[in-house]
């Protein structure tokens, strides 16, 4: 089995990248490819662009690292209450390509934030569309205070509750398996 994870984030130093990298160390058995979206920069899109610069081969590289995977793990940042600009704009030129850009993977959605909140907004809002593009929500969680939970030295989640939370969204990728098996 294959899953594809990333980090809806360009940060170098993304919590959600370490949050979505310590997730798919709780699967065992599976092969795990961690994307960095700085490899995915593309112009920002516009249909004028699109019609000049057709589909740019960053947003096709991308759409077949997902076609290629067989369950998707994504961990999405917060700006200001939405998508980072740098996904945003990834999965713009991504849906061009195809409307369902997650090609009906299934998948799960993760989210953190220093703050209390834990990007809840962001993280609802891919919850309720990620359907509509073509994905099959298993599970989602957000992890509210990071630095208050993680301990970035074990890359673990110091919180024993949100630690199980975890393990229990990120497992219901294991029925995946079990069902092409």
């Amino acid at each position: 089995m294959n899953i594809l994870a990333f980090a809806a984030s360009s940060s170098q130093q993304s919590i959600n990248k370490t949050l979505v990298t310590c997730a798919a160390g709780l699967l065992e058995g599976v092969e795990v490819e961690i994307l960095d979206l700085n490899d995915y920069e593309m112009p920002i899109f516009s249909v004028d662009r699109e019609r000049e610069l057709g589909h740019p081969p960053a947003a096709q590289r991308f759409f077949d690292k997902i076609g290629a995977a067989d369950a998707l793990l994504i961990s999405y940042a917060e700006h200001n209450g939405s998508y980072t600009a740098a996904w945003k704009n990834l999965f713009d030129w991504t849906s061009r390509i195809d409307r369902k850009v997650f090609q009906d993977k299934p998948v799960v959605l993760l989210a953190t934030s220093p703050g209390p909140g834990g990007a809840g907004r962001v993280l609802s809002a891919a919850v309720s569309s990620a359907p509509h593009f073509g994905a099959n929500v298993l599970a989602s969680l957000s992890i509210p205070s990071f630095h208050d939970n993680f301990d970035l030295e074990a890359n673990s989640l110091a919180n024993p509750e949100l630690e199980r939370e975890l393990y229990n969204a990120v497992i219901t990728l294991m029925s995946v398996r079990e069902a092409t098996v």
